[in-house]
């Protein structure tokens, strides 16, 4: 009587000794295919495309965005347990589109929504900071919204915003901040001498 292999039940050939040995490193996944270069581009205005054209569908740039990292590059991946793939970003991959502001003084708390719908809370894990451009001082301003993920705000929000800033002297002698508190942390926006 002729001995059987037992057959993979999705037919699959068996796995070899490196993927066993990879899928215990990588806790038990199989290892990541890397993908290259997407041909997805976030712009600065925070429409995603791919191929050139634009994602329409808010909710898949809703997904998109949820698997969405940045390396210690500084380039961007769209990564799932078993694919890997870059993404070009002009600016920053979100764009913060509305705020809300409770309290106040030192005891306001500002969030943010992004275009992706995620909300923020600005405080010191999510830190704002603001980008002046060295020709027009126009400032460029950004909150943290996770691991090395930015969202800078649109023009209309950070109008809002700078109508809840205050003067503080910063005590690093140099001179007086203008900038906002929220949950207990003020967050500078620039001297005043930038901010007039």
């Amino acid at each position: 009587m002729e001995e059987r292999m037992p057959r993979n039940a999705d037919h699959q050939p068996p796995h070899t000794d490196d993927d066993r040995t990879e899928a215990k490193a990588s806790g038990g996944r199989p290892p990541q295919t890397i993908c290259g270069d997407l041909d997805m581009r976030i712009a600065r205005d925070g429409t995603w495309f791919y191929h050139g054209s634009p994602i329409g569908r808010k909710e898949l740039v809703r997904l998109f965005s949820t698997v969405l990292k940045r390396e210690e590059d500084g380039t961007y991946w769209l990564e799932t347990p078993v694919e890997k793939g870059r993404v070009e970003v002009e600016d920053a991959p979100f764009l913060a589109v509305e705020m809300e502001a409770e309290g106040d003084g030192r005891n306001r708390s500002l969030r943010f929504r992004t275009n992706v719908d995620d909300w923020v809370t600005l405080d010191d894990e999510h830190p704002l900071r603001v980008e002046h451009d060295p020709e027009t001082g126009e400032p460029s301003p950004y909150i943290h919204v996770r691991k090395g993920l930015e969202a800078r705000l649109n023009r209309a929000v950070y109008y809002e915003l700078v109508e809840h800033g205050v003067e503080e002297d910063a005590g690093d002698g140099k001179g007086v901040h203008y900038g906002v508190w929220s949950n207990g942390t003020f967050f500078p926006m620039g001297t005043l001498t930038e901010a007039d």
